[in-house]
């Protein structure tokens, strides 16, 4: 008999941001994020004070910070784990060295054996772009690659006079810019739309010509809205599909 699902406080730690979520029954009830370098125990504790979850799940690429958290999570009263490539049920690897993938990444390829099965291709659009691929044996490769905050921070702080631009306020202006701003807009936007585009042609086509059945694409990340337009109506979004991941990865633990 399977355990039944329970409200999950799910924390994804990245480099930036930590999101959190609420997560029962594969549904995100709440959700919310904090800065990163900014994280402490107070923080989780107003959670949870607040949510009362019923149990704690973590994914992290960044050790220093949750390692200062873990002697508290395991102390508040509620199942705690914490999601690394040695202890996941049900997502094999067609990968020689799993220990080198990140958690979040694992994360969202069993929230997309959630949400949408295998074959699938998963971009996470974050600090860093990743490419996933999930297979019938589980998780099975991808690609890194610069994220949008990356590209527009790069520009600012490798020249002189090119100021720092919103990640998330690039859209809207025209193509060909009339001013220093606009052409950085239209460089980023542009730029990061078709290497998305480029790299998910890639992707597919290798999975297609090796005998795949056409992968279901899964997008999840603040920067979704950057997809070129040849490929918006061909992708799933599911904005909060690590914590997804997160959530089931935690009942799976309990089977």
């Amino acid at each position: 008999m399977q355990t039944l699902f329970v409200a999950t406080l799910c924390l994804d730690i990245g480099n930036t941001h930590t999101h959190w979520g609420i997560v029962d029954h594969q549904t995100v009830s709440k959700h919310g994020e904090f800065s990163t370098p900014s994280l402490n125990p107070s923080a989780i504790e107003k959670l949870i004070s607040e949510h009362q979850p019923q149990a704690i799940a973590l994914a992290s690429v960044v050790p220093l910070v949750s390692n200062k958290l873990k002697d508290f999570l395991k102390n508040t009263g509620r199942p705690f784990v914490q999601l690394q490539f040695d202890n996941l049920i049900g997502l094999g690897f067609d990968y020689p060295n799993p220990a080198e993938v990140g958690q979040d990444r694992l994360a969202d390829c069993i929230g997309a054996q959630v949400v949408g099965g295998a074959p699938a291709v998963i971009i996470g659009m974050g600090t860093a772009t990743t490419v996933d691929i999930l297979n019938t044996k589980g998780y099975a490769g991808g690609i890194i690659a610069p994220g949008l905050g990356v590209m527009t921070q790069y520009l600012h702080e490798r020249t002189a006079l090119l100021p720092q631009l919103d990640a998330e306020n690039l859209l809207g202006g025209p193509t060909i810019g009339k001013s220093t701003i606009e052409a950085m807009k239209s460089g980023c936007a542009l730029g990061f739309a078709g290497m998305i585009g480029a790299l998910l042609d890639g992707v597919v086509l290798e999975m297609t010509k090796s005998g795949s059945p056409e992968p279901k694409v899964i997008v999840t990340g603040g920067a979704a809205i950057y997809l070129p337009k040849s490929w918006q109506s061909r992708v799933q979004h599911e904005p909060h599909l690590t914590l997804i991941g997160l959530a089931e990865f935690y009942r799976r633990t309990t089977l």
